[in-house]
């Protein structure tokens, strides 16, 4: 008599239980080819994305330029033309005239409001060793800080940071009409006339310009601190306003970028990050669209 020892199937069954089970699935993962030529399976999709938000959020240009440059074929992904609308993940090549952009998983936007102060420039490095507004930000892994405006190496205030490339061109570009708000301190006699043609507008090498809203705030004589505000980012604009008068700016400080104001406790060289109610803030001074 033969006896089977408990839970040994014999050859028949194993055959008929192996032709029960369905066949396993076939990973679809993109099959990527290493410098040796190895082929191996890709990571898997992390997100999609459109095209152009991809590209506007590297900091490489606003929304509307990059709808602009696919427009005009030169934007690529994986090789071909790049498509209005379309969809990319992280696993795309996408590259805008030639040049290789990122792609990764979105991250969590954040907005710092730091504390200029004279001396610094507005640049990543300096040729000549001068100190650069960047080497005091936090170190970043897999983004970088991308500068809101800038503010010359005699102007010391407010300046927003950002990882958010589409932010940083939405709340610059001259249509989102975002308020600057500067405190500065004018040297020599400064009349009525002078501060009706800087409010009703002078013209300057580049244009038309002019005040918004202008104030005095203290000072006396030959040397008066005055709050102005305006509407544009064109380079020097509140020094050229008041050296269109004949009259010299020897102190000039932002005190604002749309509804964000500096800290009076955050002293130069410091920067604290934004909250999320400043965040809702800046979103709505600049209405952007929806997806």
């Amino acid at each position: 008599m033969t006896i089977k020892r408990p839970g040994k199937a014999s050859a028949g069954q194993n055959k008929k239980r192996s032709a029960a089970r369905p066949a396993s699935k076939v990973s679809r993962r993109p099959r990527q080819v290493d410098r040796r030529g190895r082929v191996s399976a890709g990571p898997a999709p992390g997100f999609e994305e459109r095209v152009q938000k991809v590209i506007a959020n590297s900091g490489l240009g606003s929304r509307r330029e990059v709808e602009q440059w696919i427009r005009e074929g030169e934007v690529s992904i994986n090789g071909k033309l790049a498509e209005l609308g379309q969809r990319v993940n992280n696993t795309d090549r996408i590259r805008v005239r030639g040049r290789p952009i990122a792609t990764r998983t979105p991250a969590k936007q954040r907005v710092l409001i730091y504390h200029k102060p004279v001396g610094e420039l507005c640049s990543r490095s300096d040729p000549q060793g001068r100190p650069v507004v960047f080497e005091r930000l936090p170190s970043l892994a897999g983004q970088r800080w991308i500068s809101i405006g800038r503010l010359d190496m005699n102007t010391s205030g407010l300046l927003l940071f950002t990882t958010d490339g589409e932010l940083a061109n939405g709340l610059m570009h001259p249509s989102s009409e975002i308020s600057r708000e500067y405190l500065v301190r004018v040297l020599g006699e400064v009349s009525r006339d002078h501060l009706r043609r800087v409010s009703t507008g002078v013209t300057l090498e580049d244009g038309e310009a002019h005040f918004e809203e202008i104030d005095v705030v203290g000072g006396k004589g030959a040397n008066r601190w005055y709050r102005v505000l305006v509407r544009e980012g064109r380079n020097r604009l509140v020094r050229r306003l008041w050296e269109s008068q004949g009259l010299t700016v020897s102190r000039l400080k932002r005190s604002s970028y749309g509804p964000i104001a500096l800290p009076r406790d955050l002293g130069p060289g410091r920067w604290v990050e934004a909250d999320s109610d400043q965040l809702k803030s800046l979103a709505n001074a600049l209405k952007a669209p929806t997806d």
